[in-house]
């Protein structure tokens, strides 16, 4: 090949890299990640998490994040990880609670599972004992309410 050619080809390929390039920039300066423009940013970028998830995080060592996730743990939509960081801070200052096993995760359809022990339900109300079942409701009224006051 002659050198003209392949001059040619490196000018042809630093021009395609300078529009794709050009492109990006332009694409990346429609979506403005540092201000709060309702139409870009979905609901649960917008907010901090719960105070309960930033001690859960930090007691890890993990800094602030959207949710504690420790090892072991199934993985739920962000909301639902945010409710057990609040139901586990309520149950560690309740003797009797102390005694569950608690986790919730995304079950097979989709949808929240609440594991306890080793049994899964896939709603509060199947939970056979009576004050895990109001904590857990305690717990989603509390972020509910959080949730509204934010908007």
């Amino acid at each position: 090949m002659a050198n003209s050619t392949i001059i040619t080809i490196i000018i042809v390929l630093a021009v395609i890299m300078l529009v794709i390039w050009g492109l990006t920039v332009l694409s990346a300066r429609r979506v403005n990640l540092t201000r709060r423009a309702d139409d870009q940013k979905p609901n649960w970028i917008r907010t901090d998490p719960p105070l309960e998830t930033i001690a859960a995080t930090q007691a890890d060592g993990e800094g602030v994040t959207l949710y504690d996730h420790d090892p072991g743990e199934r993985v739920a939509a962000p909301f639902a990880e945010q409710i057990e960081d609040m139901l586990r801070a309520q149950m560690s200052s309740d003797p009797y609670l102390q005694s569950y096993e608690i986790d919730f995760g995304t079950g097979p359809d989709g949808g929240l599972e609440i594991i306890v022990g080793d049994k899964r339900y896939t709603s509060i109300e199947q939970i056979p004992d009576e004050r895990l079942r109001a904590a857990i409701s305690q717990a989603v009224a509390t972020y509910n309410q959080r949730e509204d006051s934010k908007r």
